[in-house]
């Protein structure tokens, strides 16, 4: 683990609505966590009020799963960073690989949502990462470049990088800690080329290919690896509560 805060945090995804996101949260405090790790929830839109209210006294953020890049407008089913903040949340996800594929979103729009929300005061978890076939063909550090480039657009003061590779989301497969670890390298790398060496090594990077309690330690007990974007473990208590153990070893 490297001296970086270690930061754990959790996309639930399209899970939970209010009821359960209540008693996940309330389950979730009643744990005995390590108080050197960072942790943050994304719950649903519509489930943020309620996470809010539940967690307005604990130190534990509360983050939305995307944003748009306008303050206000004719955006149908979209939200400002603005009224995420207005929530009390203050983190957002952004450019998640299920974004990419499935609703269209591009390395200049991920960008253009980054860019907003930390102008609004929201901390930003940019996720970028290979597919399968890129990392068959041998493309994975070409993929990682490309998207890595338009971070320099940011405030590395409030960017937290998430790489996850695409083919170890949702199907079992995970990345050994040493692929994690390279491409951790990798993007620290790009990032010392813009923001300067210092900053890139304060820069935190999370993994976010189905980490589990079975392998957090081994993932975060690489130099390179600060942290994890947990999707399905995030949603039971005993699980999230044992990576966020794990980070804190």
């Amino acid at each position: 683990m490297s001296q970086r805060r270690p930061l754990i945090a959790g996309n639930w995804k399209m899970h939970n609505g209010v009821s359960a996101t209540t008693a996940l949260l309330e389950g979730l405090l009643e744990e005995n966590l390590p108080a050197g790790v960072d942790v943050v929830v994304c719950p649903p839109f519509t489930s943020l009020p309620a996470a809010a209210m539940v967690l307005s006294a604990s130190s534990i953020g509360l983050g939305a799963q995307n944003v748009h890049w306008e303050t206000k407008g004719a955006f149908t089913g979209e939200i400002s960073p603005d009224m995420l903040s207005g929530l009390g949340v203050g983190w957002t996800i952004v450019g998640h690989s299920e974004r990419r594929s499935l609703f269209g979103e591009t390395d200049e729009t991920a960008a253009m949502r980054a860019e907003a929300a930390q102008k609004a005061g929201l901390e930003v978890i940019f996720c970028l990462g290979e597919t399968l076939d890129e990392r068959e063909a041998g493309s994975t550090f070409d993929v990682l470049k490309r998207q890595a480039s338009v971070l320099k657009t940011l405030d590395p003061a409030h960017l937290v990088v998430a790489y996850e590779p695409v083919w170890a989301i949702g199907t079992g497969r995970t990345a050994s800690a040493e692929q994690a670890d390279e491409a951790h390298a990798f993007l620290r790398s790009e990032a010392a080329s813009f923001f300067g060496s210092d900053t890139a090594g304060a820069l935190r990077i999370l993994y976010g290919g189905s980490m589990k309690p079975g392998n957090a330690a081994e993932l975060l007990g690489r130099e390179n690896v600060d942290g994890g974007l947990i999707g399905g473990a995030s949603l039971d208590v005993g699980s999230f509560s044992a990576i966020i153990r794990a980070a804190a070893l």
